[in-house]
């Protein structure tokens, strides 16, 4: 049986600037994870997991490659790992079997609620990482986000792929998207394998050590928001607000450097005031782009906050999910939580995820 987790994420600033290539953000890694376990068998795989209602999905192998009967498949994300998985595995000379896979998830509440901690990075980076496992490949972090970033590329993801750099790298991250069409464009003549050992146009990831005062609080609203749809949404509206939303692409590169800046001279000031002017930043973005990011719930999250001296601000796309605080650590939170209870705000009682080795490029 070989076992493969990858954490959860939430971004700490960039959102929404992060979508341009080389635009810098800063993501963290938590310790909620999702755990894939696979099991080699003959014939014919399942996959199994909460999502399918703990139904086993069988599949199999059509010329070669793997195949599940779109009817049946709740599982794209899965599904496409293991694709391009194998295509590099195949480039690296190995033999394909069938395996039974199974997931396991902490990225939901009791009720199935998602938290909106990257549930679908997750599960791509696990499965990748199991499978890597499996065929006895070495599971070097930027490997494994570059196969994840072509299989979010295959399924035409709209994000950054940045929650795809917390989960494969761990920590705290500052991270910039690549360039998609430089990458899209080099698959049409290169190998998986040639591709993912060039560099990437404009991909940052550089580990982050924070201040050994500072303190991360993180509330959920309950309200479930998605990225998919928001991000959609404000593609269709630049066009019409394409002036100022270069001004706020401008002022979210200088703010989040500045943010990258004050970790790496460990100063949580600097560090604070920064998380103060993104927040403006998204809800001027909100206002003039039409874009729900701050929701009644992530506002009364973030004043409630600001009245024990932490800086917060939504977090990812917003339209509800977390929200984020940054606080001193002498600072007694537990007045704050109190707080959030009588708003019908829920502390996630969670810890920053490091990974046993990262590398920096």
């Amino acid at each position: 049986m070989i076992k493969a987790s990858a954490p959860g994420k939430l971004y700490i600033a960039g959102e929404y600037s992060v979508l341009e290539p080389g635009h810098p953000a800063i993501l963290v890694a938590l310790d909620q994870y999702i755990t894939v376990n696979l099991k080699e068998t003959i014939g014919q795989g399942t996959i199994r997991s909460s999502y399918s209602n703990g139904l086993s999905i069988p599949w199999t192998r059509k010329n070669g490659q793997f195949y599940i009967d779109e009817r049946e498949n709740p599982f794209a994300y899965v599904s496409q790992a293991v694709t391009t998985t194998e295509s590099y595995l195949e480039e690296l000379g190995k033999k394909l079997s069938f395996f039974d896979l199974e997931i396991e998830s902490d990225l939901d509440n009791k009720d199935g609620r998602k938290y909106g901690l990257g549930s679908s990075g997750a599960v791509t980076v696990a499965t990748i990482k199991a499978l890597l496992k499996f065929h006895n490949v070495a599971c070097d972090p930027l490997l494994v986000y570059k196969l994840a970033a072509l299989t979010h590329l295959s399924i035409k993801s709209n994000g950054s792929f940045g929650d795809l750099a917390a989960s494969s790298f761990g920590g705290w991250v500052a991270y910039a998207c690549f360039e998609r069409s430089w990458v899209l464009e080099k698959l049409k003549t290169h190998s998986i394998h040639s591709l993912i050992k060039k560099e990437w146009p404009k991909l940052k990831i550089e580990p982050l050590t924070p201040p050994k005062n500072l303190n991360l609080i993180i509330g959920w609203t309950g309200s479930p928001a998605s990225t998919t749809q928001l991000v959609d949404l404000l593609n269709e509206e630049i066009s019409e607000v394409d002036h100022y939303y270069n001004i706020f692409l401008k002022n979210s590169v200088e703010t989040v450097n500045t943010i990258i800046d004050a970790f790496k001279k460990q100063n949580l000031s600097i560090i604070q005031k920064g998380i103060r002017r993104n927040r403006k930043l998204l809800q001027h973005l909100g206002a003039n782009s039409g874009v729900h990011i701050e929701t009644a719930s992530l506002f009364d999250l973030c004043e409630i906050a600001e009245d024990y001296n932490g800086a917060a601000k939504s977090s990812g796309a917003g339209g509800g999910d977390c929200g984020i605080v940054i606080i001193d650590k002498s600072i007694d939170t537990t007045p704050l939580i109190k707080d959030w209870e009588k708003s019908e705000i829920s502390h996630l009682p969670v810890s920053v995820h490091y990974e046993k080795t990262s590398i920096e490029i």
